[in-house]
């Protein structure tokens, strides 16, 4: 560490560089850290989206020196002044979906809420959209600790406390990596997620007492004053379908007092109530909600998100036939690699779609024939915009 600030040091009086800067290393730790096993890697020559990791531990604002750096002023400390106080970890909240290969996403924030006892930087709130023209960053989670255990407590907390609605996010994997055990242990390498990205990527367990809650939401019967409709001689009762991930759920409630419910979720029953204004669903307690549009986010897990199904949309809708080659997200068309007539191989790229300052290959689903090219080198499409549509070869069944 002594020799890497030295060198980081050396290298930025070498070039007469003031203000803020990071000097980046990488260590090859193989043989255990070594003074000379590190080499350089880069120079930031501004402030790092790291930087409140060190103004945690040094209780520095080092936004407040660069401005008075810049403005003429000294260095309010000297080096041997300065003090590291505990650990801190930084988690970078993004929109994007992992499963999907950390593929950045976009949408509009209807909830987003932080643990009050970390430190959250943000530049957006509820209501705001995530655009496919800047980074997909939703906000930095920073926390601090007197030993690396007690930090990475913290931060566990932090992340499972965090409610973000509207967009898909990293935030599960990001609880999942904070909980890894090599991560915890401090065995970290380049190779980590790579290797173990199986175990980090597990999808949230939905359960029962989830639906419910989900439920209830949809038909707005979690409010004391909510009007949950009326009958004669027997309990209301009432239906809701809920989608998650492909996968839909009818369910039933049977609205015995505006404080007593009973769910039918597939073959359990489960009893909702309220006492003292408080829900407890399953025998749970109940997780708090966000409700917007047709979307309904159930904030255990890390955030569960169902749509609610109309009926009506559903009959009246049709299903594609998979051959369509869509957009992701917002972009720009950077290049059609298809042409009407081709035949193609399931995985064979046919399109690049530029978004979030990364390029991403749009590979065909299936073997087939190139029908209809749908767009071109320049445009700019929405998300779902259709650009390639395939067909079956002549000798192949249609699927």
């Amino acid at each position: 560490r002594a020799a890497m600030g030295r060198a980081a040091v050396t290298a930025a009086e070498a070039i007469g560089y003031a203000g803020a800067g990071t000097i980046e290393f990488i260590v090859d730790g193989s043989d255990g850290l070594r003074p000379d096993g590190f080499f350089f890697m880069e120079m930031n020559t501004r402030l790092q989206v790291e930087h409140p990791v060190t103004e945690a531990i040094t209780g520095v604002d080092l936004v407040e020196w660069q401005l008075r750096v810049a403005a003429g002023e000294g260095l309010p400390l000297r080096q041997e002044e300065l003090q590291v106080n505990g650990h801190a970890f930084e988690a970078r909240l993004y929109a994007e979906d992992v499963p999907k290969g950390f593929l950045p996403a976009t949408g509009t924030l209807t909830h987003l809420v932080f643990d009050e006892r970390c430190r959250a930087d943000s530049g957006v709130r509820a209501g705001d959209t995530i655009s496919p023209f800047y980074d997909p960053m939703i906000a930095k989670v920073i926390v601090q600790g007197p030993t690396r255990d007690v930090a990475l407590s913290r931060l566990r907390t932090a992340l499972r406390r965090c409610e973000v609605a509207g967009t898909v996010t990293n935030l599960a994997f990001l609880g999942a990596l904070a909980a890894h055990e090599s991560f915890g242990a401090g065995e970290v390498d380049t190779g980590l997620i790579g290797r173990d990205i199986d175990a980090l990527t597990v999808p949230p367990r939905v359960q029962p007492h989830h639906v419910a809650l989900a439920g209830m939401a949809a038909l707005d019967l979690l409010e004391p004053q909510s009007d949950a409709g009326f009958t004669l001689w027997h309990p209301l009762r009432r239906q809701v379908g809920l989608n998650w991930q492909d996968e839909d759920h009818f369910v039933h409630v049977q609205v015995l007092s505006p404080d007593h419910q009973l769910w039918q979720i597939g073959d359990e029953e489960i009893v909702a109530r309220r006492v003292a204004g408080r829900w407890s669903v399953g025998g749970q307690p109940a997780a708090r909600v966000a409700k917007a549009g047709d979307r309904v986010t159930v904030f255990a897990d890390y955030g569960i998100s169902f749509t609610v199904i109309d009926p009506l949309a559903r009959a009246a809708g049709g299903h594609g036939d998979g051959n369509l080659i869509e957009a992701p997200m917002p972009g720009l068309v950077r290049m059609i690699d298809a042409k009407v007539g081709q035949a193609v191989e399931k995985g064979v790229r046919l399109a690049i779609l530029e978004a979030m300052k990364m390029e991403h290959s749009l590979l065909a689903a299936r073997s087939g024939i190139v029908a209809e090219v749908l767009a071109a080198a320049g445009d700019q499409v929405e998300a779902g915009a259709a650009l390639v549509r395939l067909e079956a070869a002549p000798d192949e069944t249609p699927t």
